[in-house]
């Protein structure tokens, strides 16, 4: 299973649905075969509609004189034209529309039955309308959707606009001092070296400054299988957003898996693609006290003399023992500077957490911010600086 995968929401339903339009048509398609096309759809991918096309037809059809009926359903079910036809369909001149195609009665009357009209190949495109960008209100509502509720095609768009949010985090002032022109104290070697140059006479006295630099983090991402959707976008997010800072990162769900490897990665669809590879457990269930007991003994060095900021993304259904999960968490409180609670749940009004693991860390987190839309996400740094502020 591909992490955050956008396809396993409707696709396998409209693969169900084209098998059983192909099963009323006369094509002996059983239970069976539709598994097999969910497989292999999801195997190829919709990138490519030659490839899913192909796909299909070799688990679903198996006679010769199935094949006519399995193109004309293909082309019925699965309409999606290229950007670049549409706006090409723009810039021609309007041409007379194309007399219907005649399809085959068991087809036609397959599809009455799917109640899909009867369309020419071509009809659905010259039917959509295409705009080079969303209007206001798309970009309005796609800034407050819930990232669970959007589509395929709305998920991947998100995506891209997650990556492009910046998140400036706080800074403390460094351990060690480096020259500056202002400082807390005198530059005494320094100071000589000038002195030297000019015959021993002293023109300024250089000073040593604490420079302001970002605290390190430890990212910790629920990959179960209710946070499937937020844990891919997160993830995106902030391997793009925490660039050039101190970072680590883990996912857990039944166990721990290290992702610094992927997050060492530039470019976010790589880190993505070794991420995916890389975690085992993924769509199962959240055991965050083993995961945290894990890390504190083979990973404790990534807490940097309590100054490390953990950002938790879990929702907090944690089906582990709650005293472990005490034990650990204050650990992890003792080990860092803050521990920054991302729950997507607090999309609901009026949450509560009253699960076991919720509350447990509810008690042991810093602060709890929302993060189920992109205006959360827009809004992280100044909460996190609100509450970086707090004593």
């Amino acid at each position: 299973m591909i992490l955050g995968d956008a396809r396993s929401g409707k696709f396998p339903a409209h693969i169900t649905a084209f098998g059983r339009a192909l099963r009323r048509a006369g094509v002996p398609v059983d239970s069976s075969r539709v598994v097999l096309a969910i497989t292999a759809a999801t195997a190829v991918g919709v990138a490519r509609r030659d490839d899913l096309r192909a796909a299909l037809q070799a688990v679903l059809v198996s006679r010769q004189q199935d094949l006519a009926v399995f193109d004309e359903m293909f082309e019925a079910f699965f309409r999606n034209p290229e950007l670049a036809q549409q706006l090409l369909a723009q810039m021609l001149p309007k041409a007379a529309k194309a007399h219907p195609v005649r399809r085959k009665a068991r087809v036609q009357e397959a599809l009455s039955v799917a109640g899909l009209k009867a369309r020419t190949p071509n009809q659905g495109e010259t039917d959509l309308k295409f705009d080079a960008a969303m209007s206001a209100s798309d970009q309005q509502r796609l800034r407050h959707a819930d990232f669970a509720g959007l589509s395929a095609s709305e998920f991947r768009l998100v995506e891209q606009l997650a990556r492009e949010i910046a998140l400036p985090l706080p800074t403390v002032r460094s351990r060690r001092e480096r020259a500056g022109t202002r400082g807390h104290r005198p530059n005494w070697p320094r100071a000589l070296q000038q002195a030297r140059r000019h015959d021993g006479e002293l023109l300024e006295i250089p000073r040593l400054a604490r420079h302001p630099q970002p605290l390190p983090l430890l990212i910790l991402v629920d990959i179960s299988g209710s946070m499937e959707r937020y844990a891919r976008l997160l993830l995106a997010f902030l391997h793009q957003a925490t660039q050039g800072t101190p970072r680590n990162a883990f996912a857990f769900g039944t166990e721990l898996t290290d992702l610094r490897p992927a997050f060492r990665q530039r470019d976010t669809d790589v880190m993505l693609d070794m991420a995916n590879a890389a975690i085992d457990d993924f769509a199962g269930g959240t055991r965050l006290g083993e995961s945290l007991a894990r890390l504190r003994r083979e990973h404790s060095r990534c807490l940097v003399g309590r100054r490390t900021v953990v950002l938790l993304i879990t929702d907090g259904l944690d089906t582990g023992a709650p005293e472990l999960l005490e034990q650990e968490l204050t650990w992890l409180g003792l080990h860092s500077r803050k521990l920054l609670w991302l729950n997507p749940l607090l999309r609901f009004d009026g949450y509560a957490p009253l699960a076991s693991g919720a509350s447990v860390l509810h008690r042991h987190a810093h602060g709890m911010l929302a993060v189920h839309n992109l205006s959360r996400l827009e809004d992280l740094a100044r909460a996190m600086a609100s509450l970086m502020q707090r004593s």
